[in-house]
């Protein structure tokens, strides 16, 4: 091992030194990670709404829960990162902005569409 070679890398700075287009391409994966583990959220929700008037209820109190809220808009604007970012990739398929400034053009402007969604989505919730 090279003793020049760094240990850690602080994510801050090394957040700052990747192109949009890394940071979009990081999100969508992370965004994908949400939404597989906010299934299962909303199948535990669903299935207690779904057995009795009691669970309904119950269901009803864990959404408007705040961290119940929190967990439902982040799953919210996960999906809606997602959908974008993926319409995006749907464009590129048809060589739809494949050149570089293209690119980070639809990279900037995935994460702005997904930044107003996340905004509408906590303005609907509360």
């Amino acid at each position: 091992m090279h003793p020049d070679r760094p240990v850690n890398l602080p994510l801050p700075r090394l957040a700052a030194a990747m192109p949009v287009t890394a940071i979009a391409s990081f999100l969508h994966r992370v965004t994908g990670i949400v939404l597989f583990a906010g299934t299962l959220f909303l199948c535990y929700v669903l299935d207690l709404a779904l057995a009795d008037e009691a669970g309904f209820e119950r269901a009803a109190a864990i959404i408007e829960a705040p961290p119940g809220a929190l967990a439902t808009w982040a799953i919210l604007t996960s999906l809606a990162y997602h959908v974008v970012a993926g319409v995006k990739h749907l464009l590129l398929d048809f060589h739809v902005g494949d050149s570089l400034r293209a690119a980070k053009i639809g990279a900037w402007l995935t994460i702005a569409l997904a930044v107003l969604a996340a905004v509408g989505l906590a303005v609907w919730l509360w």
